[in-house]
């Protein structure tokens, strides 16, 4: 599985990876990062910190938000608890593995970051060569896992999602086009998809939209958190869509992105064949969305300071937003039945 967005701790996703999608509750260091423990003052709990740390704790959250109530809506009612945990294990040991291969291409520009200077690379409590062999380990045991207690499609798309991260976004994309996060938020979309096929053993339309759904949720989420911090990737030359483009273009695409992405979430109803419970959730929460959307986008059109633009009201609104839409899929086929 494998992350898709960014987050203030890493950049950014699935449960299985993903976008997917960001560490919200990473802080910037401070001053010149006076306080970080260096390895001479590095006890056994920064280092078990810092293992976990790599592999993006938040991000993971996200992605499983993103798995779990497809294998409900998926059965039509509550699945397998076995299946559930050994979904959940592997979708969390694949997100957590790409998270760590990102950490170790990435540490680079990590290390001149204000907001991921305090990750366990640049603050050198583990080793790059210890991290990707950490980041190997978790790639083959969640495939192991989900290939032995999930089924063989599930465990394909999860290491696909992986691949996909490492090698797609994170190698190719991310620091080389302003649609880095577009694309490569790809791999973040893959839970919804690994949440299907464990139960149903299969593919099929429904997944699909959700999928897409996480497609289009990707860049308004992305790049109002790229926005917040843009001065950062300018300063590491990640050509991210804030660092090459004015805030008022930002919020244009924020709000077309957003436009679609709640378009494609009523899809589900008439493609899925939902009761009234999905629709009138996805109506509701992708109002109040495009509302926030519309709102950034009038701030950034008058003015490029961060303070008047308020880009993170947006970031968290977004969070918000697909958890919600994804818990009523889950709640759809318990109370509409």
């Amino acid at each position: 599985m494998y992350p898709s967005h960014p987050h203030p701790s890493r950049e950014v996703p699935s449960v299985s990876q993903a976008g997917p999608h960001a560490d919200a509750s990473a802080r910037p260091s401070d001053g010149d990062g006076a306080g970080v423990p260096g390895p001479e003052s590095t006890t056994w709990r920064d280092v078990v910190g810092a293992y976990v740390g790599l592999t993006k704790p938040r991000v993971i959250e996200l992605l499983l938000l993103t798995t779990v109530p497809v294998m409900f809506f998926a059965d039509r009612g509550i699945p397998d608890l076995m299946l559930v945990v050994w979904t959940v294990i592997g979708g969390t040991l694949s997100a957590g593995s790409a998270s760590a291969y990102n950490c170790v291409y990435d540490r680079d520009i990590d290390e001149q970051m204000r907001r991921t200077r305090r990750r366990a690379l640049p603050r050198h409590i583990v080793t790059a060569r210890s991290a990707l062999v950490f980041a190997t380990v978790l790639a083959v045991v969640s495939t192991a896992v989900l290939w032995w207690g999930v089924n063989g499609l599930s465990a394909a798309l999860s290491l696909g999602a992986n691949a996909f991260y490492v090698f797609v976004y994170t190698m190719l994309l991310k620091r080389r086009t302003t649609q880095n996060i577009v694309w490569g938020g790809l791999a973040g979309c893959f839970p919804a998809l690994i949440g299907w096929t464990a139960v149903t053993g299969e593919l099929a339309w429904t997944p699909v939209v959700l999928f897409l759904v996480v497609f289009f949720w990707t860049p308004p989420h992305t790049w109002a958190l790229a926005l917040r911090y843009r001065e950062d990737y300018r300063n590491v030359d990640v050509p991210m869509l804030p660092v090459v483009k004015p805030a008022a273009e930002v919020g244009r695409q924020v709000v077309l992105y957003s436009w679609v992405m709640v378009a494609t979430s009523l899809a589900l109803w008439p493609v899925a064949g939902t009761s009234l419970v999905y629709p009138v959730a996805a109506a509701v929460l992708g109002a109040v969305f495009l509302v926030e959307a519309h709102r950034m986008w009038r701030r950034a059109k008058t003015s490029d300071a961060l303070s008047e633009i308020n880009p993170m009201r947006l970031f968290h609104a977004s969070n918000l937003y697909l958890s919600l839409l994804f818990v009523a899929v889950a709640l759809d086929p318990l109370l509409g039945r």
